[in-house]
Formats: structure tokens, C-alpha cells, sequence
């Protein structure tokens, strides 16, 4: 019979052994939901793109995320997890990285669902939509002259890196423009949109009234839809018509004439170039990642208008379509988050896929 000093020991010894195992758990999300900004609390005011996720999924477990933008937020069971990386590319892969090398989490099978507001181009869709993006172009990486000061023959200041005026081909080797151009993965893409494109999206008298005034732009003036395109990731925030041709002409080259800009966002480059290096260190899988962005503003000014002036009335609660934007974002976000909780027995190893139409 052990002595009661020993005994007590041991009683110490085992409940301490506990505590270290809860300390240890390592939660592995079926997803992980990736939104961009909060304009304050994570719940019961105004909302950003993270509110409507951990109020409407139930993201009620709080873990500090010290490397990281803020703290990180799970369902009760850990099916789902939620990351907020702060605005700009550099800020998502910081997050992003420290998320994944966290040792708390194993994210080597988890899906990326990115889901945030984004600009739209008037010549694609209307405000309101939600663009699936195909592929996600580097808008930061470059060289730059001021368009005061540009060749009278070049039609934007922006130069492609290592290139000697704008659009120069040929294009530098595919190993060295890694980093300007992230091609998503095309069947599972292609799942979630078939999955997704009927979901009833909002068509307020505020976003009638908006879209009226792109009286040039005949898919602008239609209800909110829910499509396929490439995005620009640039941390400037940018707007107007030669910006907006600059947008497309940018994504055009770096996509070799395959994608087609639709929306403008600030990080998503970032995200991608972190989960590729988290997958070359097998902690994350790239192939695995959703891009959801829709759209609270247009990426220019309407007719009759100059682009100061339409800037002017363009900032974050104050987006012509901000709030739908988020309703949105979630709407459709969720049917795919859900899908792929539910059907983890057949997900988990082999990816859900549609053939790209």
C-alpha cells in the first residue's frame, strides 16, 4: 500500500499527464474557412467577412492564434475551423503560414474555402454576385513608372517582372512566374460551382438603383448571378477604367490569354503562396482550395463620372452592395462547407470533382 504522500504524488502525476493531453489534442478541420477582415468583434455588431460564419456555423471555440491576425474559431466537434488573416497578401501568408505550422492543427486534409468581398468589373456581372475563382493572379509583383511619365506608345505604367515594357513576351519560365499566377484546382472548382449556382442570391432595391447608373455595361444592369473567373490580387486597393483595363490586360498575359478577370481582391496570392509552401512541407494541401469572392462594389466608375468621384463613395461598411456582398459570400460558401462535412467518408482522401466545362 503505497504511503498517502506517495499516493498523492501519483494522483498529482495522472492528473497532470491529463492536462498535458488536452493541451496536445490536434484538431484537424474538415475545413477551414478563410475570410479577410472583421470590422469588430467576431460577433453582435457590424458584420466583416468573418461575423456571419461564426455566428451562423456556430465557431463558438476561441484558440489564440499568437503568429497570427487574431484568434482562430471552431465548431464544438472541430469539423470547422475559421481564420481571419488580415487585409493585404503580406498579411495572409503570415497567417496563413502561422495557422498551418501551428502544431495544434493538422491541416494536411483540410479543404480552404476563402470567402470575402471583392470589386467586380461591370463588364462581367453585377454587384451582388459571387464569383468561383479559376485563377488567382499576383497584381504586387512588378515594375512600375508613373503613367505622367510612360512611353507615349505604352498603354499602363505596370511592367511585367524582369521585362522592359509592358506585356513583353515571350513570358518568363512557368518555375520562375510561380508566384504571379495560382491556377485552382480545375474539377473541384467546377464541384462547388455546379453545386452552388442556383442558390438565390439578393437583388436589392439599393443594388438595382447602383447597377442602373453602368448604363455602358449590359451585364451589369442584370441581377446578381453566380459565375466562374479569375481575380487580381494587388494590396493597393485600385479603382477605375484604366485600372480596370490594366486588370485585364494583367490577367490575360499571366493566364496566357486562359482567364478572364472578373473581380479585384487584396490577398488571395498570399493565401495561395503559403498553402503551396505548407504543402511542399506536406501540412496543407493546394489542390484542396476554394476561392469565393463576392462582389460589394464595381471596379470603376459609371458613366458621367470621373474615377476620383467614384472612389469617393467606395469604403468598407459603405460598398454599394456591402452587406449582400457578405450575405452572399456565406449563402453560398456554406452549401459547400456543409457538402464536404457531410460527405467526408468519400472526401477525405479523394477530392470532389466535376469535369470542367
Amino acid at each position: 500500500m503505497f504511503p498517502p504522500s506517495l499516493a498523492r504524488c501519483v494522483l498529482a502525476g495522472l492528473a497532470l499527464c491529463g492536462a498535458l493531453a488536452a493541451v496536445a489534442e490536434v484538431i484537424r478541420p474538415k475545413v477551414v474557412i478563410v475570410a479577410m477582415f472583421e470590422r469588430g468583434a467576431d460577433t453582435g455588431d457590424q458584420p466583416g467577412e468573418f461575423q456571419f460564419w461564426v455566428e451562423r456555423e456556430k465557431l463558438d471555440r476561441v484558440l489564440p492564434l499568437p503568429a497570427g491576425h487574431r484568434a482562430v474559431r471552431t465548431n464544438a466537434d472541430g469539423s470547422v475551423l475559421g481564420v481571419v488573416t488580415g487585409v493585404g497578401n503580406s498579411n495572409a501568408a503570415a497567417t496563413i503560414m502561422a495557422l498551418g505550422l501551428d502544431p495544434r492543427f493538422d491541416l494536411a486534409k483540410s479543404y480552404w474555402l476563402v470567402a470575402g468581398i471583392a470589386g467586380i468589373d461591370p463588364a462581367d456581372a453585377s454587384v451582388g454576385s459571387a464569383v468561383w475563382t479559376d485563377y488567382a493572379v499576383e497584381g504586387d509583383l512588378g515594375h512600375e513608372i508613373d503613367a505622367r511619365e510612360i512611353p507615349a506608345d505604352w498603354a499602363t505604367g505596370y511592367v511585367p517582372l524582369r521585362k522592359k515594357k509592358p506585356y513583353a513576351l515571350p513570358l518568363q519560365p512557368a518555375a520562375e512566374r510561380a508566384d504571379h499566377c495560382y491556377q485552382l484546382n480545375p474539377g473541384l472548382l467546377h464541384w462547388a460551382h455546379q453545386l452552388t449556382k442556383d442558390t438565390p442570391l439578393a437583388d436589392t432595391e439599393s443594388i438595382r438603383s447602383f447597377r442602373a447608373r453602368y448604363t455602358d455595361s449590359p451585364q451589369a444592369l442584370q441581377p446578381p448571378s453566380i459565375l466562374i473567373g479569375a481575380t487580381l490580387a494587388s494590396s493597393t486597393y485600385w479603382h477605375g477604367k484604366l485600372l480596370n483595363q490594366w486588370a485585364n490586360d494583367w490577367v490575360a498575359y499571366y493566364t496566357e490569354g486562359r482567364g478572364n478577370f472578373v473581380t479585384s481582391a487584396m490577398e488571395d496570392t498570399g493565401t495561395l503562396r503559403a498553402l503551396t509552401n505548407l504543402t511542399h512541407a506536406g501540412r496543407a494541401d493546394v489542390q484542396r482550395v476554394l476561392i469565393l469572392r463576392t462582389a460589394s462594389n464595381f471596379t470603376l466608375q459609371p458613366p458621367g463620372i470621373t474615377a476620383a468621384q467614384s472612389l469617393s463613395g467606395e469604403d468598407i461598411g459603405h460598398y454599394s452592395a456591402y452587406l449582400p456582398s457578405l450575405e452572399a459570400a456565406h449563402a453560398v460558401g456554406r452549401r459547400v462547407v456543409h457538402a464536404l462535412v457531410a460527405g467526408w467518408p468519400a472526401y477525405e482522401n479523394t477530392p470532389p470533382s466535376a469535369a470542367a466545362q
